[in-house]
């Protein structure tokens, strides 16, 4: 995907360029900064030297020697004063610049880490928005696979209200669903699907569709199908034709509903080229977010995938989340899925 949120150590990413958290003598210190000298060798810092330093929120470029990576572009972030010192704006600076660096290297891969929130002590929680509100807004115009590599375990954005939000939502939805044992759930819902066929009159042996098979999971409403033809048009219909209407339908051009969807260029036109791809799950939800589905689309894209939506999948609950509440900040949702160590939306497949 063009944007990902991974966990690593970035002194081992295998991209074009990665980018160092320096300080302004650009002469190597501790933290990440440490870490990527010892790791490329004396002849960084030896490079290093030539260059006069550093000023914050600016960048400049050297080899990267003994890492895997061609470049190191270094940045300096800004030291945490309470806010009021323009931080916010040298942070997005430090960002802003790399990319810029790295797109005049032709780099077509980066990887950051995440500046300033270790000693010079800016919040995870207020840098993640400004690293991820710069990145999206670089990748709208240019193409270029982005990671934010995050150390270990460490929590990003665990203190936000949304993600409190998020977890109550899980724990509602997840324990309703397991509240009662799988006897009694498939009972109630054979019974709810016999009600459904029976109010509108279908013998339970010619209810075939999988729309009416589905509608178990689903309020009883008494009503009939609108147009029985509609649905089976909609089940012959793949995910490729389904996702290529849906964007003629909205208006969108194929290149914004792929970096809405965090979706690579190249497996978009894999899937244009192809009326019977098969998507993986990731993928279909990325689509739905990019397009802006409510639950009902959301589920007709994915069925034409072969998916369904599973109140007991932690993943499928936090999507349910954000599409119910109509929030398709894709970046925001991986944020969340990251925290909860789901797969992100983009994924290439």
């Amino acid at each position: 995907m063009p944007f990902e949120i991974i966990r690593q150590d970035i002194t081992k990413m295998k991209v074009d360029a990665i980018v160092n958290a320096a300080n302004n003598t650009l002469l190597g210190g501790g933290g990440v900064d440490g870490a990527i000298h010892r790791a490329a060798g004396p002849q960084l810092l030896e490079e290093c030297r030539k260059l006069n330093g550093c000023e914050t929120g600016q960048a400049k470029i050297t080899g990267g020697y003994h890492l895997p990576a061609k470049y190191v572009i270094h940045t300096v972030g800004p030291v945490w004063y309470g806010g009021n010192h323009h931080e916010a704006k040298l942070l997005a600076s430090c960002y802003r610049n790399s990319l810029a660096l790295a797109k005049e290297y032709q780099c077509e891969s980066i990887a950051f880490p995440m500046i300033s929130t270790g000693a010079y002590g800016y919040p995870k929680d207020d840098a993640l928005q400004i690293a991820v509100g710069v990145i999206s807004s670089f990748l709208m115009d240019n193409d270029m696979l982005v990671y934010l590599v995050v150390f270990g375990k460490e929590s990003l954005t665990s203190g936000k209200k949304l993600f409190r939000e998020v977890q109550e939502y899980i724990d509602d939805v997840y324990a309703d669903e397991h509240g009662e044992n799988t006897y009694e759930r498939r009972r109630r819902q054979m019974l709810h699907k016999n009600t459904l066929l029976q109010s509108w009159n279908i013998p339970r042996d010619e209810a075939t569709l999988p729309e009416m098979m589905d509608a178990c999971a689903a309020p009883c409403t008494g009503a009939a199908p609108a147009d029985l033809d509609e649905l089976i048009r909609k089940r012959d219909e793949g995910f490729s034709q389904m996702l290529l209407r849906l964007i003629s339908e909205r208006g969108m051009s194929d290149a914004e509903c792929y970096r809405r969807a965090n979706i690579d260029r190249r497996l978009f036109s894999k899937i244009r080229s192809d009326p019977d791809y098969k998507p993986k799950k990731p993928t279909a939800f990325a689509f739905a977010i990019a397009l802006s589905l409510d639950l009902k689309e959301t589920e007709d894209l994915l069925r034409s995938a072969g998916f369904a939506i599973s109140d007991s999948s932690i993943f499928d609950i936090i999507l349910k989340f954000f599409i119910e509440r109509h929030r398709y900040n894709i970046f925001e949702i991986n944020e969340v899925l990251f925290e909860n160590d789901q797969p992100l939306l983009g994924s290439n497949g």
